[in-house]
């Protein structure tokens, strides 16, 4: 219901009495609601709409929604994703709550007679709020007008409406058996319209008068005085709620000037002030005087007021307006020292140093105080003298120049705090700046795509590196200089090999062992020979397994993990990982191996450093630079839950801040990164299904929702939730990939016919086209399809041997055969395959980078043509719904998030198959 209703607009029809009072729901665009929206009878309301700057009018279908239905789920609504005119009822719902819950409530009797509860009394911030958000209502929510038959339509006064939505919370929420006990009476309790009259209605009445002459007055504090010779006076003023700009003093209204606050004025000023003296203690002696106007402070009292009676003060509207030449501006952070001058290895330092002292330091104007200013200001007055301006010392401030030592941090923590700028204190965020050498490496290393060492590369690099490969080297020779290691996360295609060339032409540091995907061997032969001549390079692979002292030894994932013991055994100056996301899994005994293999310094090189969440990013950088991100454990509960679950923004540029110097990463559209590569368009194909594709679409979700529904543990409930994903693809794809037969007519699927269109126009102009699919099965029903239409075609995927695939890749390069289908795992990296000028995503992956990677087979360096990339979805599926979270996804992809198959299997199932079901049908 909550997905259905967020795509509604919603507009609040006021009853006859509060309580009366319902929500119309219709279509924005004045079509029939969707077929989920079904909560209350049909109505035909006319609504006002925008065309062409006229406010017209006309009747659309609606459905008339009692309000206390419709509450719940308005203040469970998402704004973010809901129509303007939901999300700015939500809004309201969920303000009209907090003040109910606060108790704010008042019994009355109605113009007609009947009893009602109503919202107040409000204080100043109630109003400010409702005045904020009435000035924030679009006409959609509020597009039932005062008078349909009118010659001028006007639409109804926004904070009017939002007053008359607040009454009807107030008088439906209370009405339980717990208004009896207040009010002596069951009308106050019943839904029912009974008369309040008699005793009930001049109680009601006198109660409502009573709070109401109160609340109409909000207070305020000015305080005045010589800061050098307290005591301060404070001097107690007065504002009207209804226009809080008004202010005066409390002295004129004993003076008998009401100043519009009414008759009851000095009645008022004493309601108000009695509630504040709630919030602040010493205001209770201006209570015992029969004109209480000033109040003289004494030390005590500032302290109290900087130590939390202020804030009490405000949070009951009550503002302290304090002298003008008093500043507020010392602060506190928190410094971290690192002792002695920097070592040499500055990454052993921090693996093996103990904890690095921390202590309180305060601030004035971002610059540090003396250990005697901060003696003074530990031992002073709520009020200083420094540096020519008088400062407010709050209770805290002086704590923290007394007490200044804080507990130690361990050395990658303390690094961390450093880097991320702010560290907690007792359950609150400082400030963190790095004393020492400390400071100058962060200033160092935090923007690893600048600093002061020269742009340069070796001599013996036969090659000119482009502006950003010269800084990426720089990057990495630095980190390499200070022991760390570094993840090089480049575009596919930025030429991240002949940067790790050149980084071990410049360390001349002992040999450097590659391990990559067995489909780059000789990708890394090649690079080498030609960017390096002369430079020893050795297999360490199949029959041919030799070491060396120097130059490049390469070997594969599937070498190392089977021989990581004579790799282990050898001395290397550096361990580089290609394609790292290989070693995504800290459990996998590849990752167990190559973590074994000891190295002077460790790279990795990834396009997606994340395919599916920050613990495979954890994986890399804590192979890289062991420590850094602590204990797995520790890495989840401090950035994992609050990055990916919460999507918590100011956590995730925190996260960023902390990776930064460790991982490098610059993508192709970045301004200055590839300004020769031609552009990229993408297209999004949405092809329907045919009628044997929905028969099965919608067997497939009724069969497997039963079963996810029956699971009896969350195991089982996972893999029927896999189930049903990859199973509704494969009917999206074929019908007959999903019921494994051994060719695919093209008229049982759309999706085909659309790969058909598309190869046609594409031959016809000369073109050539990668074609992925997720599926080696349905690559094969392609691959027989094309071949029986006589279009010349070639298929690889994770069998293809390793010679084959270089020979596939040579024929595609020199134009023998135009359409290469390629699997998306086997083929989403390593290959440079630029002849392509289209790239055909056949089904979409669960992450938008894989997806990239795959593309960058095509959009990559040595690319002169405009790269057309088409994705074939299949409308009103669950293709559909995930398209559009990718398209959500890829917002968040620069904090390297991910997610796919595992994160849906969390949703409820009232989610999947709001997910899964087919619509449009």
């Amino acid at each position: 219901m909550r997905v259905g209703l967020s795509r509604c607009a919603v507009v609040f029809e006021p009853g006859d009495v509060p309580r009366a009072g319902a929500f119309l729901v219709h279509d924005p665009s004045g079509g029939p609601l969707p077929p989920e929206i079904s909560l209350g009878e049909a109505a035909e309301p006319v609504v006002t709409l925008l065309e062409g700057g006229e406010v017209v009018s006309r009747r659309v279908p609606a459905q008339r929604v009692p309000l206390n239905r419709l509450l719940p789920q308005l203040a469970s609504l998402d704004g973010r994703e809901a129509h303007p005119a939901a999300a700015f009822w939500g809004a309201a719902a969920k303000l009209a709550l907090h003040v109910v819950a606060r108790g704010r409530v008042l019994p009355g009797v109605h113009e007609s007679g009947v009893d009602a509860w109503r919202a107040g009394p409000f204080d100043v911030v109630d109003v400010e709020r409702l005045r904020a958000l009435a000035a924030a209502a679009p006409a959609s929510a509020r597009s039932v007008p005062v008078d349909a038959d009118a010659d001028q339509l006007v639409l109804p006064d926004a904070e009017a409406l939002l007053r008359e939505f607040f009454d009807g919370v107030a008088d439906t929420l209370p009405r339980t058996p717990g208004a009896v006990w207040l009010t002596g009476d069951p009308r106050y309790a019943d839904q029912e319209r009974t008369a309040a009259d008699g005793e009930l209605a001049e109680w009601a009445q006198q109660v409502a008068a009573g709070v109401d002459e109160g609340l109409r007055v909000g207070l305020r504090l000015e305080l005045r005085g010589d800061p050098a010779a307290t005591p301060f006076t404070a001097v107690v003023r007065l504002r009207n709620l209804a226009d809080p700009t008004q202010v005066v003093d409390a002295e004129a209204l004993w003076a008998g000037e009401s100043h519009g606050f009414g008759d009851r004025a000095t009645f008022e000023a004493v309601l108000a002030l009695r509630r504040a003296a709630r919030a602040w203690s010493p205001l209770e002696s201006l209570l015992a005087e029969a004109e209480p106007v000033e109040l003289e402070l004494v030390d005590e009292d500032v302290v109290d007021l900087l130590g939390g009676g202020e804030a009490r003060l405000a949070a009951m509207g009550v503002d302290v307006d304090w002298p003008p030449e008093l500043s507020r501006e010392l602060g506190a952070r928190v410094a971290v020292s690192a002792p002695g001058a920097q070592p040499d290895d500055v990454a052993a330092f921090f693996r093996e140093s103990g904890p690095l002292p921390v202590s309180w330091q305060l601030v004035l104007d971002g610059e540090p105080l003396s250990d005697d200013e901060m003696d003074l200001v530990a031992k002073s007055r709520p009020v200083v003298r420094l540096r020519d301006r008088w400062l407010l010392v709050g209770p805290e401030l002086a704590r923290k120049a007394r007490e200044r030592a804080l507990p130690p941090l361990p050395a990658y923590p303390a690094l961390g705090a450093v880097l991320v700028g702010s560290a907690v204190v007792g359950g609150s965020r400082f400030e963190a700046v790095g004393e020492g050498w400390l400071g100058d490496l962060v200033d160092r290393i935090a923007e690893p795509d600048a600093g002061p060492e020269p742009l340069g590369q070796p001599a013996e690099l036969a090659a000119t590196l482009r502006d950003y490969q010269r800084r990426g080297l720089r990057w990495l020779e630095r980190m390499t200089s200070l022991g760390f290691g570094g993840c090089l996360a480049d575009d596919m295609g930025l030429g991240k090999t002949i940067t790790l060339i050149a980084l071990h032409l410049r360390r001349a540091a002992g040999p450097t062992l590659v391990v990559c995907p067995a489909s780059l061997l000789s990708n890394w032969e090649r690079e080498i020979a030609k960017f390096a001549p002369g430079t020893p390079v050795r297999r360490f692979h199949g029959s041919a397994r030799s070491l060396a002292d120097s130059g490049f030894v390469l070997t594969t994932y599937g070498t190392m993990r089977v021989d990581s013991a004579a790799l282990a055994a050898h001395r290397w100056g550096m361990v580089v990982a290609d394609e790292a996301q290989h070693v995504k899994n800290r459990l996998s005994d590849t990752a167990k191996a190559l973590r074994s293999i000891p190295a002077d310094v460790r790279v990795a090189m990834t396009g997606t450093p994340v395919e599916n969440d920050l613990s495979e990013l954890w994986a890399i950088l804590d192979w890289t630079t062991p420590g850094l991100l602590g204990r797995m454990r520790e890495f989840r509960a401090e950035w994992g839950r609050a990055v990916e679950e919460d999507r918590d923004i100011a956590t995730a540029q925190r996260f960023s801040r902390l990776v930064r110097p460790f991982l490098l990463r610059r993508r192709k559209n970045d301004p200055g990164i590839a300004p020769e590569l031609p552009p990229k368009t993408e297209t999004d194909h949405l092809v329907p299904l045919t009628a044997e594709q929905i028969d099965l679409y919608q067997r497939v979700v009724r069969d497997v929702m039963a079963e996810i529904s029956g699971s009896t543990t969350e195991i089982a409930r996972r893999g029927s939730v896999l189930k049903l994903l990859v199973g509704l693809k494969q009917v999206c794809n074929h019908p007959a990939h999903y019921l494994k037969e051994p060719s695919a007519a093209a008229g049982r699927s759309e999706k085909l016919q659309a790969l058909d269109e598309l190869l046609g126009t594409i031959l016809a102009e000369g073109g050539a086209v990668l074609v992925f699919t997720q599926y080696v099965q349905m690559a094969r029903l392609l691959a027989k399809h094309l071949a029986d239409r006589g279009v010349p075609a070639q298929l690889l995927h994770g069998g293809t041997p390793v010679a084959k695939r270089d020979e596939m890749v040579r024929r595609f390069q020199a134009g023998e055969v135009p359409v290469f289908l390629l699997s998306l795992k086997a083929a989403g990296t390593g290959l440079n395959l630029t002849r392509a000028d289209h790239v055909v995503h056949y089904d979409r992956w669960w992450n938008p980078a894989v997806e990239e990677q795959a593309t960058d087979r095509a959009h990559r360096i040595g690319q002169d043509k405009p790269v057309q990339v088409h994705r074939l979805i299949a409308q009103g599926t669950v293709e559909e719904r995930i398209a559009e979270l990718l398209a959500h996804k890829q917002e968040l992809a620069e904090a390297v998030i991910g997610g796919g198959e595992a994160a849906l299997s969390e949703l409820s199932n009232a989610e999947l198959r709001r997910l899964v079901e087919l619509r449009g049908v």
